[in-house]
């Protein structure tokens, strides 16, 4: 048998790929060329290798990864050929497959994906993450690294071989302990460690709580203004988010009552409404907790910020009152420590436990062992109540600075009043400005501050700005502040 043309072509020098890949790319794309036809015999292996001057095995080796995927197929004691039909037949020109009948414009995503993809971005892909005043990050300069990669290392030394394979998906035993003991010492909260479940941050807790506990369908009462995450995780869920207004102690229970009295859950940040930072009453708390009670439905708590109070303890948690097991509560450690750790916490009634624990090992399996069992020993040891002492010091003189600049630069144009507690605080504009045209504005500028309208549904506030402190000196928050003013002024 005569060599194939195709054959004569191909050179080994140069390409560094194994020489069997290097023939097996050379036959397919004689194949798909046409040079090879369809049911045209290939040399006998001994031949070939002979011919090309390589080993029998790298021949052998090319016609076995091409028979695997369909290019060509062999009869005993016939010899090896090209197959009728290969896998990418349908793709050369005048090739097509048997027409059959199609649907108009078929969607390429489900109702949740078209719902998911529609969703606003929470950041712009590669922009900057740190800009002022970007709300919800805390100091991340003042954040003890060092501290934290010594015990990292440590953990990692110290964890045994099992650790590393699939643990409990509910989180790292001595974690849930540690945040447990943490919770009942600093907030009230009562539970026991069976009831921690580890999340990757409070989005993925509003999502598994939301699934678990409502129908499609359902309604549940959102604050409004509120925080968008918990809205959307809503949607996705395919719950109904209905407003529900605020007044001077939280979130109105009345008003709930008459707009949706059949809601079956209410979301609620009670410690620092994000993001007016009103605090709930105790008597607004009691009558919340009496409402879910009579109505058998669920209230989730989202303790987003609580540990930053600065004047008195941290208010207790509304779940440490609820003596009918119906507060979910949420928590996390990014505003605590840093945003990437992506480390949060649901404490969940004892009914729940079993399903939330199951929910969470079929969505990822847990979380990184190693992280959980780093951040375990920062409780364990102490680490997170001095890194908090230190924080609320500074977080404080941040707020100062920032209601001492505003006032002195812009008087009644940005109306910042101090508050007890909280990463961020809201400036009031004058009432005849468009807070969302003020925001987009100073984006352009570099200042990022989200208006107060793009938290609201339906209950209209004052114009304002929400205004993040957190991360940012006295100077960036002046120089920031200075920009605001040269865009109120201008009245862009």
């Amino acid at each position: 048998m005569s060599l194939p043309l195709t054959f004569t072509t191909l050179e080994w020098a140069g390409n560094q790929q194994p020489k069997y890949l290097q023939l097996y790319g050379h036959i397919r794309r004689a194949i798909l060329d046409g040079q090879l036809k369809a049911g045209e015999q290939l040399p006998p292996s001994r031949t070939l290798a002979r011919e090309l001057k390589v080993s029998r095995t790298t021949v052998l080796q090319a016609y076995e990864h091409l028979a695997a995927e369909g290019y060509l197929s062999g009869h005993a004691g016939a010899g090896t050929f090209v197959s009728e039909q290969v896998p990418d037949q349908l793709g050369r020109p005048g090739m097509q497959a048997a027409r059959v009948p199609a649907s108009p414009t078929p969607p390429l995503l489900s109702k949740r994906g078209a719902a998911i993809s529609q969703l606003p971005a929470s950041r712009v892909p590669g922009s900057p993450n740190l800009l002022p005043f970007r709300p919800g990050v805390s100091a991340l300069w003042d954040f003890p690294f060092p501290q934290w990669f010594r015990l990292m290392s440590r953990q990692s030394k110290s964890l045994s071989f099992e650790s590393y394979g699939y643990g409990d998906a509910a989180g790292y035993l001595p974690l849930r302990r540690a945040i447990a003991a943490y919770l009942r010492q600093s907030r009230g909260v009562r539970c026991e460690p069976e009831q921690v479940i580890l999340t990757s941050g409070i989005q993925q807790a509003l999502g598994l709580a939301c699934q678990l506990l409502l129908d499609p369908g359902d309604g549940a009462w959102m604050e409004d203004p509120g925080y968008n995450g918990a809205r959307e995780a809503m949607r996705l869920a395919g719950v109904r988010p209905i407003p529900v207004p605020l007044d001077g102690e939280g979130l109105s229970v009345q008003a709930g009552r008459e707009i949706a009295p059949e809601a079956k859950l209410a979301y609620v940040t009670p410690s620092h409404q994000y993001p007016l930072g009103v605090v709930m009453s105790l008597g607004r708390r009691l009558e919340l907790l009496e409402w879910a009670a009579r109505h058998g439905a669920w209230i989730l708590e989202d303790d987003y910020d609580s540990e930053y109070r600065y004047s008195g303890r941290p208010l207790a948690a509304l779940q440490g009152i609820d003596r009918n097991g119906r507060v979910v509560y949420l928590g996390t450690f990014s505003k605590v420590l840093f945003p990437a750790l992506r480390l949060g916490y649901m404490v969940v009634p004892p009914a729940l436990v079993e399903a939330f624990r199951r929910a969470k090992d079929y969505t990822d399996r847990g979380n990184s062992i190693l992280e959980q069992a780093t951040l375990a020993a920062f409780l364990e040891e102490g680490r997170l109540e001095r890194h908090l002492r230190r924080m609320r010091l500074l977080y404080r003189e941040r707020q100062e600075a920032l209601v001492y600049w505003s006032e002195k630069l812009l008087g009644e144009a940005l109306r910042v009043n101090p508050s007890d507690a909280g990463l961020h605080a809201v400036g009031w504009l004058e009432k005849h400005q468009d807070d969302r045209r003020v925001s987009e504005t100073l984006r352009q500028r570099e200042v990022i501050a989200s208006p107060v309208s793009g938290y609201t549904q339906q209950f209209r506030q004052a114009p304002g700005l929400v205004l993040g402190y957190a991360p940012y000196g006295e100077g960036v928050i002046r120089g920031a502040l200075e920009k605001i003013g040269k865009v109120l002024e201008m009245g862009e």
